[in-house]
């Protein structure tokens, strides 16, 4: 594990706290003066991505900014490296990106300012939440942010207030509960047999036996309930049936993902070379994305086919289990590489896609598929962004989606573990087939005569710049995979 970074800096802690509880504050003020334009939430959510870009050169090179603080006697941990810095940065990317598109929706469709003020405060609480998740170094930490990311990710999901809304809503808090019992559950078994609950302590004293794999067991359970990974998926597509577009963008793009990057770092830290469950878990992710990939390709609207992608393109990320245990450094290290790119630039795309998808949608006034005939003339610019979005999920290159999965490929090979790279070419195929679908649907010469409602030219520009950043990612992916490879495995 990489040393402390001794930094010169006193401030530097104080400044990534503040980053992280900064959304808190900003969500109260939106709450109590909503913004009416985008560029007022873009100017006051600048600040905060930019002081992030000031720390990460802190972390390089293996450095890690960490320390502890103790509230009510509490011993607390945590820890800044370069993963965690680079998943700070895209949150708050995307968060501001997903903020100042919401103050667009709302004047699309025509929301009274006061039916839309509880997205701003509960905003915030999700961006605080996502931020402590990436530095916690203990799991109590841990917890109290991941049902606080949960709490907010439902109350966001419940704002319509439509009969269904309310349904899926709680059916996700349900879900929710559960993955928390099982989560509990395992943190119990690990205090009871090692007394400690931080991350570096447990790595040092849990011992490989049936306490540590029962716990390991518990967490991996309430964890991939909370992502939504194969076959604990049943509560995602409902979700975003009724969401609105703004909320489904950032729960596809970040909500899903926090839950995994929890899961591969306890796994990393407390059975690392668990061989067989780690091909248990390759098996699910490979499931998911089949069935993700057929599920949206057989899907009759356009929010179910993003939603149903979203499940697919998570099983990519399952495959990093089976190429980390048991296999050599170099296989290790391009898996490691692959899995993190393959998230950063999946959550743009996705971001991306959700909102060009929530654009045709409102546009048009209709969901199906088949509504969207003549939008290729109509709405151009929404309908290239959807595909620009869909070329990171196909792994067409130039995107982050091409690299990173030639870096899977690679591994997969290396270590001879062939199964994965039959998964990557079907997914890259299913994922080709729903995207076509829909611009099959969308060119349609025969098209009926829609009265398409105006939007806001900032709603398109922020969907094409994210999509065009997930190409970007994948043209300058070097930078990001420098801080992994030189913060290396936990």
């Amino acid at each position: 594990m990489s040393a402390p970074l001794a930094s010169p800096l006193a401030t530097e802690p104080a400044l990534l706290w503040l980053v992280l509880l900064a959304p808190l504050l900003l969500g109260l003020l939106a709450w109590r003066f909503p913004p009416r334009r985008m560029l007022p939430v873009l100017l006051a959510g600048m600040p905060l991505p930019l002081a992030t870009l000031w720390l990460l050169p802190r972390v390089a090179g293996g450095g890690v900014l960490e320390g502890s603080w103790a509230p009510g006697g509490l011993l607390l941990h945590w820890r800044l490296d370069g993963l965690a810095g680079l998943l700070l940065l895209l949150t708050q990317l995307l968060l501001l990106a997903s903020a100042a598109y919401a103050v667009g929706h709302r004047r699309a469709t025509e929301l009274a300012e006061r039916a839309f003020a509880g997205f701003w405060p509960l905003l915030g609480g999700l961006a605080a939440a996502l931020g402590v998740i990436w530095v916690a170094a203990d799991l109590l930490t841990l917890y109290a942010a991941l049902e606080l990311m949960g709490l907010t990710a439902v109350g966001m999901m419940l704002l319509p207030g439509k009969p269904e809304a309310l349904a899926a809503g709680l059916r996700y808090l349900l879900y929710a509960l559960v993955g928390s019992l099982a989560w509990l559950l395992g943190v119990a078994l690990l205090l009871g047999a090692t007394g400690r609950l931080d991350l570096a302590g447990l790595a040092a004293d849990a011992e490989a036996g049936p306490v540590t794999g029962i716990a390991m067991a518990l967490l991996a359970a309430g964890l991939l309930l909370k992502a939504a990974i194969f076959p604990l998926h049943g509560w995602l597509a409902p979700v975003h049936a009724s969401a609105w577009t703004p909320v489904s963008a950032l729960h596809g793009a970040l909500v899903v993902k926090a839950s995994f990057f929890i899961l591969m770092q306890l796994w990393q830290r407390l059975v690392p070379e668990a061989q067989a469950a780690a091909w248990l878990l390759g098996a699910l992710g490979s499931l998911a994305v089949l069935w993700g990939g057929l599920q949206a390709w057989r899907a009759s609207r356009l929010k179910q086919v993003v939603a149903w992608s979203t499940v697919g393109q998570l099983g990519y990320l399952m495959l990093a289990f089976p190429l980390l245990a048991g296999t050599s450094a170099a296989v290790a290290s391009l898996a490691w590489q692959a899995t993190w790119l393959q998230l950063a630039g999946h959550a743009l795309a996705k971001a991306a896609m959700f909102m060009a998808a929530g654009n045709l949608v409102l546009a048009v006034g209709q969901s199906r598929l088949a509504d969207l005939a003549g939008t290729s003339r109509q709405l151009p610019l929404s309908l290239m962004t959807f595909g620009l979005a869909a070329v990171t999920l196909m792994g067409l290159p130039p995107s982050a989606g091409f690299t990173a999965k030639w870096l899977l490929l690679q591994a997969a090979i290396l270590a001879g573990q062939w199964p994965w790279v039959i998964v990557l070419v079907a997914g890259t195929l299913l994922t080709a087939a729903y995207v076509f679908r829909v611009f099959r649907c969308a060119f349609v010469e025969e098209a009926p005569r829609h009265d398409f409602r105006p939007l806001p030219a900032g709603m398109d520009l922020i969907a094409l710049l994210l999509a065009l950043a997930a190409l970007a990612l994948g043209l300058g992916a070097e930078w990001p995979l420098a801080l992994l490879r030189e913060g290396g495995l936990p």
